[in-house]
């Protein structure tokens, strides 16, 4: 009776934990805008002291997605949940020798299993959006950015240190 017990609870126990470890990835990449004051490019430009800021204007001419491909590095934290959940369900196995073995079974597993949790999350594919914008001056720039918000082909706007800002 004991022992049909301690099996289903620690079946109960394993399915809790390995869920928990799976809710710790991050969630996917959404394509909703979140309101902000402008539209930051992902690559700013240096700050040069003593310089005016140059505020250009024009009008957006094309706005096209992208896709990036994430870096799939780990920070570690997959692999040590995925030991820690590992050693407690191996240890939750057997008895004696056979427990310790389980134990460090666990322990290697579930650092391998996490850390492979962790890296699946941080290689997906990411949407991004290039937005064209003709300048009044002549000329075109070309902006990378993870949504276009509100912004529309020809819409009138003023790019600030980076930003772009419809008016």
């Amino acid at each position: 009776m004991t022992t049909k017990f301690t099996r289903i609870a620690t079946l109960t126990g394993s399915l809790v934990l390995f869920a928990s470890l799976a809710a710790c990835g991050a969630p996917p990449r959404s394509e909703e805008y979140y309101a902000g004051g402008g539209y930051t490019t992902t690559v700013a430009p240096a700050p040069v002291y003593n310089t005016p800021v140059v505020t250009e204007f024009g009008r957006v001419a094309n706005i096209e997605t992208t896709h990036t491909q994430g870096s799939g590095r780990t920070s570690g934290a997959g692999a040590v949940i995925g030991a820690v959940v590992g050693g407690v369900l191996g240890n939750a196995v057997g008895g004696g020798s056979g427990r310790a073995a389980a134990t460090a079974v666990g322990l290697i597993g579930g650092a391998v299993a996490g850390n492979a949790v962790e890296r699946r999350n941080n290689s997906g594919e990411y949407l991004g959006y290039r937005v064209s914008i003709q300048l009044d001056q002549g000329g075109y720039r070309a902006y990378d950015v993870p949504s276009p918000g509100d912004l529309r082909i020809g819409d009138r706007v003023r790019m600030v240190e980076g930003q772009i800002q419809r008016i």
